[in-house]
C-alpha cells in the first residue's frame, strides 16, 4: 500500500477537557491522515510506504524516524528546505468536540509534491493507492495527486479519501473544489468521507443519494461514515450494506478514521466480504477513539477481534 499526501507533528494536551490556552503539558506524536492510514494499515501485517514532504529540521527527522518504526517506509518522504514541519494541536473535549488548529504556514511542504518526482512504477505496482482531497487544495500537489491516480488506469484499489478541510485549501481553489474532486473519482475504483466531505464532492448529504452519486462519478465502492448512524458501504454491483457503530467511551476521535481507512485497505486486501470489511474498519476506528493519540493508538489485528468478539 502507498498513502500519498499530508504529514505533520500532532501535539496533543495530555489532560482531557482543557482549553487549549490552559494546557501545559502536550505529548508528540506523528500526524496527517495519509500517513496514520498508512501506520493503521501497517499494524495489520500490511507492507505500507509514505509519499509526503517534511521541512528540513528536526520535527521532520522525527517524523522519518517515526515512520519507519511504525513499520512504514519513508523512501519517499523527503525534506523541502526552507518550509518548517507543519504542526497541529487539538483540544479534547469529549465524547465529540475536537477541535484542531493546524500550523501549515507559509506552505505546507506536503503541498509541494510534484508529479515529476513521483514514482509511478511503484504507485502502479502497489495493491492500493490511498489519496486525499486534501492532496487536491493546491499546486503542485493537485496535478501530483492526478497524476498517481490517473497511472492506476482504474486499477483496485485506488482509493480517494474525500478529506474535506476547507481551512487547508488555497482560497482561490475553495470554488473549484467541487470540479477536483470529479476530476480525481474519476480515476478512483474506492471512495471514503463522511457526510460533509460527501457533500462537498457530490452536493449531497443524504448518505444513499451521496453514495449513488459518488458510484455515478466513477467509484466501484462508496464508503458513507455517519457518525452515530454508523457506516454505509455501496457497491456498484447492487450490495449495500448499513454497519452500526461499535460502541466504546470516547477519549479523542480524531484518530478513527484514519484507522478506519487502514482497516478498510487490509480487509479489502484479503477480499473479506463487504459486510465483514466494514464491520472491521468500525472496529478499529472504535478502538482509537477510546484512546488519546492517533499514530501510536492505531490497533493490532488481535485488539478489533477482541472488541468484535465482545460486541458480537
Amino acid at each position: 500500500m502507498i498513502a500519498l499526501g499530508r504529514l505533520g507533528v500532532d501535539l496533543y494536551p495530555l489532560r482531557t477537557g482543557v482549553p487549549l490556552a490552559e494546557v501545559d503539558t502536550f505529548g508528540k506524536f506523528l500526524g496527517g491522515s495519509p500517513a496514520n492510514v498508512a501506520v493503521a494499515a501497517a499494524r495489520l501485517g500490511r507492507r505500507t510506504a509514505l509519499v509526503s514532504r517534511t521541512g528540513d529540521d528536526p520535527f521532520g527527522a522525527y517524523l522519518r524516524s517515526e515512520l519507519e518504526e511504525f513499520g512504514v517506509d519513508a523512501r519517499w518522504v523527503t525534506a523541502v528546505p526552507g518550509l518548517p514541519t507543519p504542526v497541529t494541536f487539538c483540544e479534547v473535549f469529549p465524547p465529540d468536540d475536537f477541535p484542531l488548529y493546524f500550523y501549515r504556514r507559509p506552505e505546507a511542504p506536503d503541498l509541494r509534491i510534484t508529479a515529476g518526482s513521483l514514482d509511478l512504477d511503484a504507485i502502479g505496482a502497489a495493491r492500493v493507492l490511498w489519496a486525499t482531497g486534501t492532496g487536491l487544495s493546491a499546486e503542485p500537489s493537485r496535478t501530483a495527486t492526478l497524476a498517481a491516480l490517473a497511472h492506476r488506469r482504474r486499477a483496485a484499489h485506488t482509493v480517494l479519501d474525500l478529506d474535506w478541510r476547507p481551512t487547508l485549501w488555497d482560497e482561490a481553489a475553495r470554488p473549484r473544489a467541487r470540479a477536483h474532486y470529479a476530476a480525481a473519482l474519476a480515476h478512483a475504483t474506492v471512495a471514503v468521507g463522511n457526510l460533509a466531505e460527501c457533500e462537498q464532492a457530490t452536493g449531497h448529504r443524504e448518505p444513499d443519494a451521496a453514495a449513488d452519486a459518488l458510484l455515478a462519478a466513477g467509484v466501484t465502492l462508496a464508503v458513507v461514515k455517519q457518525g452515530p448512524e454508523g457506516v454505509l458501504a455501496a457497491h456498484r454491483d447492487g450490495s449495500r450494506v448499513t454497519v452500526p457503530p461499535v460502541p466504546v467511551e470516547v477519549v479523542n476521535g480524531l484518530g478513527a478514521g484514519d484507522a478506519f481507512g487502514g482497516a478498510l485497505c487490509h480487509g479489502l486486501l484479503a477480499d473479506w466480504p463487504l459486510e465483514t470489511t466494514i464491520r472491521y474498519a468500525n472496529a478499529a476506528g472504535a478502538l482509537v477513539a477510546s484512546r488519546l493519540a492517533c499514530s501510536s493508538a492505531m490497533p493490532r489485528a488481535e485488539e478489533i477481534d477482541a472488541l468484535l468478539g465482545g460486541a458480537g
